[in-house]
């Protein structure tokens, strides 16, 4: 495929460059020059050099007067830690500063993240539910949807496999999911105790990394999540509400976006849980949904990406919203990471209408975006606050956000219709049964829209 063979070459001449997974501080440095990238004004990212002593390590901070305030990896290619700068150090000038010592292995921001979303079940029987109609499904017709609805017509069961939703927090309780909603067999919810060995106490549903907790659904401000949730795996046929792309799926969540977004360092921390999650219980966890972006270049992500890669773990990431204004941009010129990423197993998403146009919002990219899907105007499940009380319900939200889940949920599908596969194999799969659009044709690697009916 085309996408494989660019990413690939990409980096395998990054790596024969700087003799390994290293750093580019040219796109880090580039990045901190775009005004609408944020970060967190008071900590980098360090990522220390294989074999130094802990002594080296601390005496590369304390010249600058920074101290490390979380571990978050140790591994045989050096520990990745957060670190707290002295008040009065900016960002651009500790990076500088840092890049010169002997330890370190390369130093960035710690970017912050946002989702990627603008401002007989019912809601497939009254039309609304457009992406996952077909051109001849049962009821409801769209040429331009997932054609979901014709494989349920011709009975290809979607079930025993698992996704993870890398997001805000996902409800757990909405009747249209709640079967849906993974629960941890090695561990025993609220004992206090980490059951299954793998650092976190009563992980039964996920992780909140943004409050550190096991608490994965905070209320009606995890609505992103819940949204999310709803289109990959509500149930089918339950008489209510919506239908999700694979209605037997299990889906975990590793919580990492709050009100204020989510940093570079708890993405990180999320996507190596649910990689780990994976080998530890040897999981049918085959792709994670990533409906967020907005940070600049980040080594230390990609490689977390990299990781989840290397366990057979797609990462399924919204091609972003556009700039300021919502105009969707070209991201083969201006990256959004983390879709833009060099990575074989990212599949990033571009968002299409009901007419198959693509959304005005909708980044889109010949080398850089895979392919569309729908994103405007998808309805879903969400929190809501009525009368003071908390309330399972359903909204319409637009953006590539909404776009990314039809895809988790395909691959989901094929997964459990072809046992076995390596996620390079589902990924061309899915890229292959594409259909040509308009709209996409240029702008995307495959031009072309999510099929699920053949299948």
């Amino acid at each position: 495929m085309k996408n494989f063979s660019a990413r690939t070459l990409i980096a395998l001449a990054a790596t024969a460059a700087m003799g390994g997974a290293l750093a580019n501080p040219a796109k880090v440095d580039a990045d901190l020059q775009r005004s609408e990238l944020r970060y967190v004004a008071s900590e980098v990212l360090v990522q220390f050099r294989a074999g130094h002593a802990p002594a080296a390590r601390e005496a590369a901070l304390a010249a600058l007067g920074a101290h490390s305030v979380q571990r978050l990896r140790a591994a045989a290619d050096g520990e990745l830690h957060r670190v707290q700068l002295p008040q009065g150090v900016a960002v651009p000038d500790a990076i500088r500063h840092l890049r010169a010592q002997g330890a370190v292995r390369f130093v960035e921001p710690n970017w912050v993240y946002t989702h990627q979303v603008g401002p007989n079940d019912s809601y497939y029987q009254d039309g609304s539910l457009w992406g996952v109609y077909g051109d001849a499904s049962p009821g409801q017709q769209n040429p331009y949807g997932t054609q979901a609805a014709e494989a349920w017509a011709a009975n290809k069961k979607c079930s025993n496999v698992m996704v993870a939703i890398i997001d805000e927090g996902v409800m757990t309780n909405h009747p249209d999911t709640e079967a849906n909603i993974w629960h941890n067999p090695l561990e025993i919810a609220g004992n206090g105790i980490d059951d299954d060995g793998n650092g976190f106490i009563d992980d039964v549903t996920g992780w909140d990394f943004e409050n550190n907790d096991a608490s994965t659904f905070d209320g009606v401000g995890d609505d992103h999540g819940t949204h999310v949730s709803g289109t990959i795996g509500a149930v089918r046929n339950n008489g209510i509400g919506t239908a999700g792309m694979c209605g037997k799926v299990k889906m975990v969540n590793a919580k990492f976006l709050g009100a204020n977004g989510g940093t570079t360092a708890n993405a990180i921390l999320a996507i190596d849980y649910i990689t780990d999650l994976k080998t530890r219980q040897g999981l049918n966890l085959v792709a994670t949904n990533n409906s967020w972006g907005g940070g600049g270049f980040s080594q230390a992500l990609k490689d977390a990406i990299d990781r989840s890669g290397a366990a057979n773990i797609l990462f399924i990431a919204a091609a972003g919203n556009g700039n300021l204004l919502g105009i969707g941009q070209n991201t083969d010129k201006k990256p959004n990471y983390p879709s833009a990423y060099t990575s074989d197993n990212i599949i990033a998403v571009a968002s299409i209408t009901k007419t198959g146009a693509k959304s005005g919002f909708s980044n889109y990219g010949l080398e850089s975006v895979d392919l569309g899907a729908p994103g405007s105007g998808i309805w879903s499940t969400v929190p809501k606050m009525v009368n003071g009380v908390l309330t399972p319900s359903y909204a319409s939200y637009d953006g590539t956000s909404m776009a990314t889940p039809h895809v988790t949920g395909a691959v989901a599908m094929y997964a459990s219709l072809h046992p076995g596969l390596t996620a390079a194999q589902i990924k061309a799969a899915i890229l292959a049964a594409t259909v040509p659009t308009a709209s996409l044709a240029g702008k995307t690697v495959t031009g072309g829209r999510l099929d699920v009916s053949g299948f």
